[in-house]
């Protein structure tokens, strides 16, 4: 007998569809069996708890007594949580663009009893409106086309199937160096929107590889229209309407080209990667913006995203009350009943309050129309009225949380806090990083294997290769942070899973999913950007500083043969592989610098913070032993009492340093290209 089985889950999206009347079913072996013993296709629907247009299809359709009725007599239908297995979205997501179709989600495909994709869109209405077919429409006719016309879906399925599981291993692709590197960052600049930054046109999204790059990119090769056009699209993000003003965090991304409308949704990775990048561009503008933002973006992040056991929660909703972005905008004439007439104004003036509104007859809070801050004093005022702000929004039904911890996204968090709590010497931000890993460890590491997820004491499927190479990010940008060994072994044993469970040997790459997961269609190894950052480039980086900090050749090896191993694909389309030509800086011009302990050393650490050398591995010594914690700090003692520096390139590095505008000088120099 048919019946929805998600109550059965602990994904908050998958129970928000529990009791749907569509007789759901969650990915697995049960759902897929049911599908060859009733000789009925598949509806694979793939979302996630903050998804906007996922809640209206829901609201519209899945909620719908005739339209379930529809899906239930024809289809086996299966609902996966985009979130909790990013292996089996990719996979789909990667189908539809086959199709030629743009994606997004829902995800909404459509797939024989043996998975294989055959058709698939996103949103689709119930009926028939806009040029889009209507949903019933949709699942009638693939219901007759798969019962009348099996040769048909089997040459579509063979097709997608077969293309998704092609790579050009051991072709010839483009040599990755300087000179490639220099002209792609003059390329790059010349997509940036030049009055509101962010790539031109809408919608705009953050895009953390694209801009990490393009800062790498302005750094090494000292193109100052580069660094402009990152400091600028952070100042309009900053001060836009995909900042809340009120409570700190970023939104996922901007429907409008000037950053000021969000989908109102707020994802814990979006947020790590800016608090990341705005680290590193901080250090070298010294942007007070930046540092303010960072600051009010860990306070949301320790106020209202702290999971079970101290890790992070995955993300809040754009809706509330079922509708959009409404906990978040105001009429004017809710802020005047706050704050009074008088000082209504004068934030409305600062913040862009009309009584017309400036997004469908409410109001966004930004400061696009000034971007610079304006005197303390007048700061302070504004502090104090945008907290009468939040205290009166917190009385308002919140958007839901999605509090699963995904190893992946706080691998992310984990590292951008390690790195912000040195670079502002907030050594809170370290103790929440450690304690988010220790949660990870505790919870996720089950047998030496990493989980993807983990919520109500339950774990989720096993890891994709993002858990593993952004848990040894974070791992090394701790052991960076605290000297600590256990996290350098730890980032090697990490490094060993990978290779043992993921590496493709003929390929020289990284597969997505591990040779003992058995529920994906193919094992997809690709090296593009995405919203999160693509494994086989973080695993570069990591490979590159593993290299640097253990004297291990072998990973040297490992990371080169990443970069060959892509070098066709890169060949085809440069632009998306940003975040792997990123991270070949590492493996052309790996830096690291030591500062030991010692007298004047956060004199020393100061120089170093105020200098942006992106990619690179930095110590702060709490001992004089260096030689008991890593290879690559031996021999790196202080000079008579005082902390000193070693500022290195490769295996090279410089005599000692003691005076901190020499680090500087010296740190400014090894960082660009060589002629």
């Amino acid at each position: 007998m048919g019946r929805n089985r998600l109550s059965e889950t602990t994904s908050p999206y998958l129970l928000q569809h529990k009791d749907n009347p569509v007789h759901w079913w969650p990915w697995g072996a049960e759902a897929l069996s049911e599908a060859k013993a009733t000789n009925k296709p598949i509806l694979l629907s793939i979302g996630y708890a903050a998804c906007h247009w996922c809640h209206v299809m829901a609201h519209e359709s899945f909620e719908d007594e005739e339209i379930a009725g529809v899906m239930n007599d024809l289809f086996v239908n299966i609902k996966v949580d985009r979130e909790e297995r990013p292996d089996i979205d990719a996979i789909y997501m990667g189908a539809l663009h086959l199709m030629g179709e743009q994606g997004g989600w829902p995800l909404t495909m459509f797939l024989d009893a043996d998975a294989r994709p055959f058709f698939g869109g996103t949103y689709f209405p119930p009926k028939s409106r806009l040029g889009r077919p209507g949903f019933v429409d949709i699942l009638q006719n693939l219901s007759r086309i798969y019962k009348d016309e099996p040769d048909r879906v089997a040459h579509n399925a063979d097709i997608l199937t077969s293309t998704l599981a092609e790579r050009n291993p051991g072709r010839t692709g483009i040599v990755v160096n300087d000179r490639l590197l220099s002209e792609l960052t003059q390329r790059m600049v010349g997509v940036i929107d030049p009055q509101h930054g962010g790539i031109q046109g809408a919608p705009k999204f953050p895009q953390w590889s694209f801009f990490w790059m393009l800062w790498r990119g302005a750094i090494r090769f000292d193109n100052k229209q580069a660094a402009n056009a990152v400091e600028k699209t952070l100042t309009h993000i900053c001060q836009g309407g995909i900042y809340d003003h009120l409570g700190g965090g970023f939104a996922r991304y901007s429907v409008d080209d000037r950053w000021l409308v969000p989908h109102f949704e707020k994802m814990l990775y979006d947020n790590a990667l800016l608090i990341d990048l705005m680290t590193e561009v901080w250090r070298e503008t010294q942007n007070p913006l930046f540092k303010l933002r960072i600051a009010e973006t860990i306070d949301w992040l320790e106020r209202e995203m702290i999971a079970e056991g101290g890790a992070f929660a995955a993300s809040l909703d754009a809706d509330s009350e079922g509708e959009e972005g409404k906990f978040y905008v105001w009429p004017k004439a809710e802020l005047e009943q706050v704050l009074g007439t008088q000082d209504a104004e004068s934030f409305s003036r600062v913040y862009d309050i009309t009584g017309n509104g400036n997004w469908e007859g409410k109001n966004i809070p930004n400061r696009l129309r000034s971007l610079g801050l304006l005197s303390q004093e007048e700061e302070d005022k504004l502090a104090i009225l945008r907290e009468k702000l939040f205290t009166y929004r917190a009385t308002r039904i919140g958007p839901g949380w999605d509090d699963k911890v995904l190893a992946d996204w706080n691998g992310l968090m984990i590292a951008a806090l390690a790195r912000a709590s040195q670079v502002f010497d907030q050594p809170r931000w370290l103790e929440r990083a450690e304690t988010a890993y220790a949660s990870i460890i505790e919870r996720l590491l089950v047998d030496g294997r990493l989980r993807h997820s983990y919520r109500d004491g339950r774990l989720g499927a096993a890891a994709t290769a993002g858990d593993y190479a952004n848990m040894t990010w974070a791992a090394l940008r701790l052991f960076e942070a605290t000297a600590n060994a256990e996290y350098l072994a730890q980032a090697e044993k990490w490094t060993d899973t990978l290779h043992s469970h993921y590496w493709l040997a003929e390929e020289g790459r990284y597969a997505t999913t591990a040779d003992d997961t058995d529920d994906v269609l193919v094992r997809l190894a690709a090296g593009t950007d995405d919203a999160t950052p693509n494994a086989n480039a973080i695993q570069l980086s990591n490979l590159s500083h593993l290299a640097l900090i253990t004297g291990s050749q072998t990973y040297c090896e490992q990371a080169m043969s990443i970069l060959e191993s892509f070098s066709p694909d890169i060949q085809r389309n440069l632009v998306a592989h940003t975040g792997l030509l990123a991270a070949a800086i590492d493996a052309i011009s790996p830096q690291q610098v030591v500062i030991t302990a010692g007298k004047s050393q956060d004199t020393l650490a100061k120089a170093l913070h105020s200098v942006s050398i992106p990619g690179s591995i930095q110590h702060k010594l709490n001992e004089e032993m260096a030689e008991r914690i890593a290879p690559a700090l031996e021999g790196k003692s202080p000079i008579g009492g005082n902390a000193t520096a070693y500022a290195c390139l490769g295996p090279q590095c410089s005599p000692p340093i003691i005076d901190a505008a020499n680090l500087r000088e010296i740190l400014q120099e090894q960082r660009k290209a060589k002629a």
